[in-house]
């Protein structure tokens, strides 16, 4: 069954066409039947009928009704395939969660893949790793090091809580309707042993949000808010560098040096 499906600009369709791309992004998932499979943006099932054969309980989350409808028909024979229909970034992916890991996959739409991500690590520790199709620059950027222009607040939270993979290009060409810019599929594996444990990751987060929110400036002048828990920080943390200058393990360091003050003035 095919579908003549006209791309959607407000859902950030794009959708695979390019058998062989398809064929070296199954084999870099390797799927297993035993797996708990769920595939965002199922969108024409380009990747969804190649993955249902070798997983035929796979479950997907698709947002367009009109490709839900074509999804229900198209797998009615595999009566244990699984169809949500709602938004990604609202969907509780805990509830796929049925004592196996989740393996989560899918061609997110580029304009809210970063959300997605951030949403989708709420329940990291639920996740055995996660395949998906991003815009090449947001895949430069979840594995760029320190001192590199694209190095930044998604780098840091990514990399703290997942090991961060890119493994295929994919060039315009290989979508329908062909996108501007260049793809890449990632793969991303939850930290089952973290390199660097935060004490607070809710302050972790924080504090990146805030060293990143002026690039240019001196972790000194980003982070006075917590001016009164950097008096003895140095010399552990140069704070006299800028953000995209530290390892996601300083990052840690500093969120552990600041966390540890505010209990001893509390």
């Amino acid at each position: 069954m095919t579908i003549q499906h006209q791309a959607r600009k407000r859902f950030g369709q794009n959708f695979l066409v390019d058998q062989h791309i398809i064929s070296q992004i199954i084999a870099a998932i390797g799927p297993k039947a035993d797996d708990n499979l769920i595939e965002i943006g199922p969108g024409t099932a380009a990747l969804t009928e190649h993955l249902i054969e070798r997983c035929p309980s796979m479950k997907v989350v698709e947002l367009d009704r009109d490709l839900v409808s074509f999804l229900t028909e198209k797998f009615a024979d595999y009566p244990d395939f699984s169809i949500f229909s709602g938004d990604a970034l609202k969907t509780d992916f805990a509830q796929f969660y049925d004592g196996r890991q989740m393996r989560l996959v899918g061609n997110l739409p580029y304009n809210i893949s970063t959300p997605i991500l951030f949403h989708l690590l709420k329940n990291r520790t639920l996740i055995k790793d996660m395949h998906f199709m991003l815009q090449r620059e947001v895949v430069d950027r979840l594995g760029a090091v320190p001192g590199n222009k694209t190095y930044g607040r998604l780098s840091v939270m990514v990399q703290y809580h997942c090991r961060v993979m890119p493994l295929i290009p994919v060039p315009p060409s290989a979508f329908r309707p062909a996108p501007k810019v260049q793809s890449a599929i990632v793969r991303l594996k939850p930290h089952r042993s973290k390199p660097s444990t935060a004490d607070n990751e809710e302050l972790l987060s924080q504090l990146v949000s805030h060293s990143f929110q002026q690039r240019r400036k001196t972790l000194r002048n980003c982070l006075r808010p917590y001016a009164e828990h950097l008096v003895d920080a140095e010399p552990e943390i140069d704070l006299s560098r800028r953000a995209e200058q530290l390892s996601v393990s300083e990052f840690v360091a500093l969120s552990n040096h600041i966390s540890q003050s505010i209990k001893s003035k509390t």
